[in-house]
């Protein structure tokens, strides 16, 4: 009966280390990162969809008389951007290096049209939009985010060795950003200034910066945001209002109180989908900077950290790629997108639970917007294509290319 027993025991116990195995198999996988990468994208997507349509509703039937107007331009957007990311995980890698000085150029021309007269856009205080009339409008900043990760990479993976000195690792990167975020402060767009400040930081954190060198830039980056936001009355304003938007309810702090109801509302599973009572004009900007409250409120605490727990897995599968290439260029790019993605991502939540200042940037891939839409798409196409080119990833592409034509003959 012992024997027995302890037989049974044994047999119980490799299962349990067959499932450890089993994931370690999974994530050993040449192509993990790459399926990663594409079913986190896809199901962020499908919630973004989802939510810009019950969050846009009633402004859209409002404003268009038709209640799927901002959401079947969200769809286009999304027909646009997904066939651009396919192609962008498909190109050579050479030409995704090459094309990174013409982006910054081009990106900073179109932010430099802005100041056009004829040209630039004042949308909600920001002048960072440009008019090709008509309906269509575009912000290049959002462009900009893109190129400059590219940038970079490509500048510090062309330096090498030089990078152990302290010069190399400033210039000209240092001065090139500083006119890049200084045309879009100029645009009075901190919120997309911020992101710029944290692409930079964080460049210089995964290339290896000195601690001395990356803490007197951290330091000039919050010196010069608080130079900023206390420049004008209005940031000034919501500096002081974000801390208790409850006691300035009805001026400064009337939209973080409602993101805050919209949360308080959602308990623990949410009201249900299309069910929100914020969406009927008591949230401003439901469809876009505070699409995280909606989701709050019709998910509940169980939505927003399935929300969470997709960012952290794109931030593995970029970094997992990160650390598997050999390439300097494909490392700091993918660590660059990373950066951007995440940091942006944080600030919206963050101010949407009351921790940041309400400074107006988007939530990747769920907020309405085809400007950040489509940058952020062929981010996550570069990801893609560095993932094809892992170590192994090839051969296993090439093994299932052959694997239906061997089944077909059979």
């Amino acid at each position: 009966m012992a024997t027995t027993t302890g037989a049974a025991a044994k047999a119980r116990k490799p299962s349990g280390d067959s499932l450890a195995d089993a994931l370690k198999r999974t994530l050993d996988r040449p192509l993990t990162s790459y399926h990663i990468v594409v079913g986190v994208t896809g199901l962020l997507l499908c919630l973004g969809l989802l939510m810009v349509l019950s969050a846009s509703s009633v402004l859209s039937l409002r404003e268009y008389d038709n209640p799927y107007a901002i959401f079947a331009r969200q769809a286009m957007w999304v027909g646009i951007a997904g066939p651009i990311a396919w192609v962008t995980s498909r190109l050579p890698q050479r030409l995704i290096r090459a094309l990174s000085w013409p982006a910054l150029l081009v990106s900073a021309g179109l932010i430099f049209m802005t100041y056009l007269p004829g040209f630039g856009v004042l949308v909600n205080g920001n002048r960072n939009w440009i008019s090709f009339g008509g309906p269509f409008q575009l912000q290049p900043s959002e462009l900009a985010k893109l190129a400059l990760v590219l940038w970079l990479a490509d500048v510090y993976a062309r330096k090498g060795r030089l990078l152990r000195e302290w010069r190399h690792l400033i210039v000209p990167m240092m001065p090139v950003s500083a006119v890049i975020v200084g045309l879009v402060i100029g645009q009075s767009d901190l919120g997309t200034a911020l992101v710029l400040f944290a692409i930079v930081l964080g460049m210089l954190w995964v290339v290896g910066a000195p601690a001395r060198l990356f803490g007197g830039a951290l330091l000039v980056v919050l010196v010069t945001v608080f130079a900023l936001a206390t420049t004008k009355q209005e940031r000034v304003a919501r500096l002081t209002s974000f801390v208790d938007p409850i006691s300035e309810y009805g001026a400064n702090g009337w939209q973080a109180s409602h993101g805050f109801f919209a949360l308080a509302t959602g308990g623990l599973w949410g009201r249900g989908i299309g069910a929100s009572s914020q969406k009927w004009g008591g949230l401003p900007e439901a469809h876009t900077d505070y699409i995280f409250a909606i989701i709050g409120e019709e998910f509940g605490l169980f939505g927003t950290l399935v929300v969470l727990a997709l960012f952290a897995t794109l931030a593995y599968a970029g970094i997992r790629i990160a650390a598997r290439s050999k390439d300097p260029f494909v490392r700091y790019a993918s660590a660059g997108i990373v950066v951007w993605l995440l940091s942006q991502a944080l600030i919206n939540i963050g101010m949407v639970l009351g921790l940041l200042p309400v400074i107006g940037i988007p939530l990747p891939l769920i907020s309405y917007g085809g400007s950040a839409l489509v940058p952020t798409l062929v981010a996550l196409g570069l990801l893609m294509s560095f993932a094809r080119h892992e170590p192994g990833a090839q051969a296993a592409l090439r093994t299932r290319r052959r694997a239906p034509r061997t089944r077909a003959r059979a």
